[in-house]
């Protein structure tokens, strides 16, 4: 998949998840979490206020660490569109 095409997809797939109303199961919602930081190159400490939540966004992240960007994008593209 060319960068552009992939890029609009990640992009579509970003909006969708933004404007979602119904609730996600939270190891969907740590997966999209992960994977968007990752596409994003942003590897930054989770900035919860509340540890437990750090530990899991951290733990997400660990998970996912050895994506490259192209493929965290592609990942999370997938993700979506079973939520679709």
């Amino acid at each position: 998949m060319k960068n552009e095409k992939l890029h609009k997809r990640f992009n579509e797939a970003v909006e969708f998840i933004n404007n979602y109303t119904e609730p996600l199961p939270a190891d969907v919602l740590l997966k999209l979490y992960a994977y968007y930081k990752i596409a994003n190159e942003n590897k930054n400490h989770p900035g919860s206020k509340t540890p437990l939540i750090n530990a899991f966004k951290a733990n997400a992240l660990i998970q996912a660490q050895n994506l490259e960007p192209k493929a965290a994008m592609t990942q999370y593209i997938k993700l979506v569109k079973t939520l679709r």
